[in-house]
């Protein structure tokens, strides 16, 4: 009977413990070049068959990234003409906004007595708390800007630098292990860009599943243009808790607008709500799990330890990371517990499993 490695647990925990401090205090670092790594295999086929057909190496790589810079150029240019929406409908908004608290201060005035005096302090006093909070949130967001810039100069450097110098880097690798392990090494580089094109597949259906339900829950509210704004607020999820509120601010608007009553910018929100929980916790998990082959319930656990580490790019960066430590776990029978930690768990095996205990 063939025994199964033994597992240093107390090892094991240890180097997750060291890895994790590595991990979090080198964000910095680590962050960009993760999406460099990223970009750079899913481009890596289309460099390499852009260089067969006379490219040069160079010329294949700015072609590819400027593809996708240009695409990231269509979602910038989707979030400005939400904006510039929102604002020619700042005057109807306004008036509404005004006619609203003029009720609100006489329904004030009347059920609890507070004059107006009263209430323009209290309004002096929230606008002061308002502008300490405003001005706060704009040095927060101004250095988010900074280091947005800078890694959008650094990440497709990076991604363009490793595309360039992959013999290189591969050699590098391959120096690292004994020449018996080569082969192993060489079927983990081919899998794991397999593997992050199908965390790329799976994040389109992502994409594709909530741009539906957003779509079909502005439909039953009524909602103007609600397969745009839909489809619109499901791209913009590619920005974390920051897109979904963006996505929402404009179909509320047109929902006030139009019907002139509070609860239908409620429903909006609800359903962008359902929706955005939904796709954090179960269309995400099971659309990218599916394609990656990895356990459920390990990739909710990636994401979640993705977001304490590396904030909203851990969540998306640590699901790809799992199923690549997946396809090392696969290959080393040394690893063999943590391979079926992360299976998926078939039910043809376990029916097989069943089948030999009973014979």
């Amino acid at each position: 009977m063939e025994k199964s490695p033994k597992v240093n647990w107390l090892k094991l925990l240890q180097y997750t413990l060291l890895v994790s401090v590595l991990l979090y205090f080198g964000r910095t670092l680590f962050v960009p070049l993760s999406f460099s790594l990223l970009i750079s295999f899913v481009l890596y086929p289309i460099v390499q068959w852009l260089e067969n057909k006379g490219w040069s190496r160079w010329g294949a790589i700015l072609f590819c990234l400027l593809l996708l810079l240009a695409g990231a150029g269509v979602l910038g240019w989707l979030l400005v003409r939400q904006v510039v929406s929102f604002g020619q409908e700042w005057p109807v908004l306004q008036e509404k906004l005004l006619r609203a608290w003029n009720k609100l201060s006489l329904y004030l005035e009347q059920q609890f007595g507070i004059d107006d005096v009263q209430q323009i302090n209290w309004i002096e006093g929230l606008v002061n708390d308002a502008t300490a909070t405003l001005f706060n949130l704009v040095q927060s967001v101004l250095y988010a800007s900074a280091v947005s810039v800078v890694l959008v100069l650094l990440i497709p450097l990076y991604a363009a630098l490793i595309l360039y110098n992959r013999e290189q880097l591969a050699a590098a690798l391959y120096s690292m292990f004994p020449k018996a392990e080569h082969h192993n090494i060489r079927s983990i580089l081919h899998e794991t860009i397999t593997t992050y094109y199908n965390f790329i597949k799976g994040m389109i259906i992502v994409y594709g599943v909530v741009g539906l339900l957003n779509s079909v829950g502005l439909l039953l509210l009524g909602i103007p243009h609600a397969i745009f704004f839909g489809v619109v607020a499901s791209i913009l999820t590619f920005i974390p808790y920051v897109g979904i509120t963006i996505g929402a601010i404009l179909p509320m608007t047109i929902a006030w607008i139009t019907y002139d009553s509070v609860w239908y910018p409620l429903g909006v929100i609800i359903v962008f709500s359902v929706v955005q929980y939904l796709e954090a916790n179960l269309i995400f998990p099971m659309a990218v799990s599916f394609r990656l082959q990895v356990n459920m319930l390990f990739t909710l656990l990636a994401i979640v330890a993705g977001g304490i580490l590396w904030g909203a790019s851990g969540m998306i960066l640590f699901v790809p990371f799992l199923a690549i430590l997946k396809l090392i776990a696969d290959k080393n029978e040394e690893m063999k517990a943590v391979s079926l930690l992360l299976a998926t768990g078939k039910p043809q095996a376990r029916s097989k499993l069943g089948r030999r205990r009973k014979t």
